[in-house]
């Protein structure tokens, strides 16, 4: 089990459930822009929130975003140290340093007497564009290389008194992140925090981060995680919900089932299918919802459901636990069956 650290009042690591994580695309130095951005994912379902320091604008105005945001707050910083220690001092509850171009030792204990002041944690946050030279010249872009750069510059913070430490290791080449990550975790007991770097658009991005990190998380290795996209981040709030529902690390869900469709099916279960997962995404209840295309297999396939619907071609039939019940005229299928999700899911 790995150590367990704060974020403000999220706790990661130490057995405590996988915290999502996701970061703003606004200047930090526009606080209300920054906020709403935060409001939003917030609403979305994220636990921890990463903002950019880019100059002291952007570090300053952490003081006025932290008093209004409803989700810890964390500084990323490239290049400077200086600029670390002003977010930490306007309140960031933690601070992601990337240890191949913040500087040398000096700098890093710099940084590491301003995180222990505060007594916030810090991320060490390693990927292929930044590994430390000499471990590049050393072992070549590889798990090596990410993994060294990374410890190294956690024994610095170590040898500084820094011990409430998260780590990343990430690449956008799939295979070598997860070799990346199996490595660190052979290496050391602080928690991880797990994600594909530059994973793409929505959609290859969803793909490549949910093999590299469901691969990960099935193996126990990940305390935290995001899932980079270039698309709206709340986008990456839905994604990382679906892939921890995905491998039952969330409990309390509703799971839509759907069936893939095929020339059976004579009626828009496609459609209804959308409908019931959107509707239904938010709600705190462990259950399941099917939507199948025909009563050929539509309830024995999912004979587990607590409700599901199988369409005909002039008919629908409702089922619950694979047991058939009413029938309805096709037409009224959608309306009947929003109204019934409406009432397992508890709504008012």
């Amino acid at each position: 089990m790995t150590k367990k650290i704060h974020v403000g009042g999220v706790a990661i690591g130490g057995g405590e459930p996988i915290r999502i994580q996701s970061m703003t695309t606004t200047a930090t130095s526009d606080s209300e822009g920054t906020l709403a951005e935060i409001q939003a994912l917030a609403k979305a379902g994220c636990e921890i929130v990463r903002v950019a320091v880019r100059g002291e604008e952007d570090a300053r105005a952490i003081r006025a975003i932290k008093a209004k945001s409803p989700l810890p707050v964390v500084a990323d910083i490239h290049f400077s140290a200086r600029l670390a220690v002003l977010a930490i001092e306007n309140g960031a509850d933690k601070v992601r340093i990337n240890p191949g171009n913040i500087g040398g030792e000096d700098k890093i204990a710099l940084v590491a007497d301003c995180v222990k002041a505060h007594k916030i944690p810090v991320r060490v946050g390693a990927n292929t564009g930044s590994i430390e030279k000499e471990f590049l010249a050393k072992y070549g872009k590889s798990e090596r290389s990410l993994v060294e750069s990374a410890m190294y510059n956690v024994n610095i913070l170590e040898k500084h008194g820094i011990s409430d430490i998260a780590i990343s290791v990430k690449a956008s080449d799939v295979p070598l992140t997860v070799r990346a990550y199996r490595l660190l975790a052979s290496r050391t007991d602080y928690p991880l925090h797990v994600g594909v770097t530059e994973a793409g658009t929505k959609e290859s991005g969803v793909v490549k981060s949910s093999i590299g990190i469901g691969a990960l998380l099935l193996e126990g290795i990940g305390d935290t995680i995001r899932v980079s996209l270039s698309a709206d981040p709340v986008e990456e709030v839905y994604a990382a919900k679906r892939i921890l529902r995905a491998l039952g690390l969330e409990k309390e869900y509703v799971d839509v089932v759907a069936c893939p469709t095929c020339g059976r099916c004579a009626w828009d279960c496609m459609s209804l299918a959308e409908k019931v997962e959107k509707r239904t995404f938010f709600a705190k209840k462990k259950c399941r919802i099917a939507v199948m295309g025909c009563v050929v297999n539509g309830p024995g396939e999912a004979k587990d459901a607590d409700l599901g619907i199988a369409g005909g071609k002039d008919e629908c039939i409702i089922f619950r636990r694979g047991e058939i019940g009413e029938k309805i005229p096709k037409e009224n299928a959608e309306e009947v069956f929003l109204k019934l999700v409406g009432e397992l899911i508890g709504e008012r």
